[in-house]
């Protein structure tokens, strides 16, 4: 298992990448424009074997409860590459948001396209972006890591909570640390290494 800190190739301000994805879940394609929320938008690459999204997978879930109420939308996108990582898989995917009581849609990114675009490099990785669809913070849920302290979600919940106030995010903005996503031989992202 490597880990790999985010790159943070998108910039503040940066538009979020438009995207069409199948749902797994409905069986349809859904687009960016279908699920973001009125005032902002989550968007976290996930994976179902990742012990650090298995760490965080449950509070996660709450805290995408809690900013929903507040008009922010969350999106769950899995771009690991399944024929080497079956249990990735849009079937599997769907047993573990059930079982994670994740709301959120979780998609399922089979041309790792939408991955590079946004830059993401590891599993989680979390991109906050504003009512305007521009990057507001992109970085890791909290300091908790597998088997190091309950995951809480305060790195996150603070540049929410600054978004929504208007503020500039004043916080330290510490990369998203994970496992690396599982990129298809020979579609590794230039950034990737």
């Amino acid at each position: 298992m490597a880990l790999v800190p985010s790159t943070f190739i998108l910039s503040a301000g940066v538009k979020a990448p438009d995207f069409t994805l199948p749902d797994p879940r409905s069986g349809k394609e859904v687009a960016l424009a279908d699920l973001r929320g009125s005032k902002g938008t989550l968007l976290v690459f996930a994976c179902n074997h990742c012990p650090y999204v298995v760490h965080l997978a449950e509070q996660m879930g709450v805290l995408a409860d809690e900013i929903a109420v507040q008009g922010i939308n969350t999106v769950a996108i899995s771009a690991n590459d399944v024929e080497n990582y079956p249990q990735d898989g849009p079937i599997k995917m769907l047993e573990f948001a059930d079982a994670s009581a994740w709301k959120f849609p979780y998609l399922y990114d089979a041309s790792q396209e939408v991955a590079k675009a946004y830059s993401a490099a590891c599993t989680p990785d979390f991109f906050l972006f504003d009512s305007a669809e521009r990057l507001y913070y992109a970085g890791q849920f909290d300091d908790s890591r597998p088997n190091s302290g309950a995951a809480t979600g305060d790195c996150l919940k603070d540049a929410v909570a600054q978004m929504l106030k208007g503020e500039a995010y004043s916080g330290d903005v510490k990369p998203a640390t994970g496992c690396n996503i599982k990129w298809k031989s020979g579609n590794e992202p230039e950034y990737f290494g």
